[in-house]
């Protein structure tokens, strides 16, 4: 059963930008934390970013200043803003819902590519 749905990657120039979205259903994202991870070819998946129900946030070093992660609670969707973009910012984009120690099952992911 799908509970987070990705979108938004693509192919991009070094340099460039992307939106990628996450969204789910209200309940869940009332009462979540949504959190980005990203996992490149032959590496283990790493965090990103993540904003809680009351919308703190919490970014990553590596991408910090570069990426933005907020949240459109009209549509259940949280947003990862993604500047300046690197080629090693090349990975698979996962979201995932969590709460109480239990978070939803990771989807397909998005593919971003940055050439450079």
């Amino acid at each position: 059963q799908v509970q987070v749905v990705e979108a938004g990657g693509g192919l991009v120039q070094a340099g460039g930008s992307l939106r990628l979205s996450c969204a789910t259903s209200a309940r869940i994202f009332s009462i979540s934390v949504i959190s980005w991870y990203r996992q490149a070819p032959d590496k283990q998946r790493e965090f990103i970013a993540a904003v809680s129900p009351y919308g703190s946030t919490n970014v990553t070093s590596s991408v910090k200043g570069r990426f933005t992660i907020s949240r459109a609670n009209a549509k259940n969707t949280v947003y990862l803003q993604m500047n300046s973009l690197k080629p090693e910012d090349t990975a698979v984009y996962y979201c995932v819902a969590s709460r109480d120690g239990s978070r939803t099952p990771w989807g397909q992911g998005t593919q971003v590519t940055v050439s450079a």
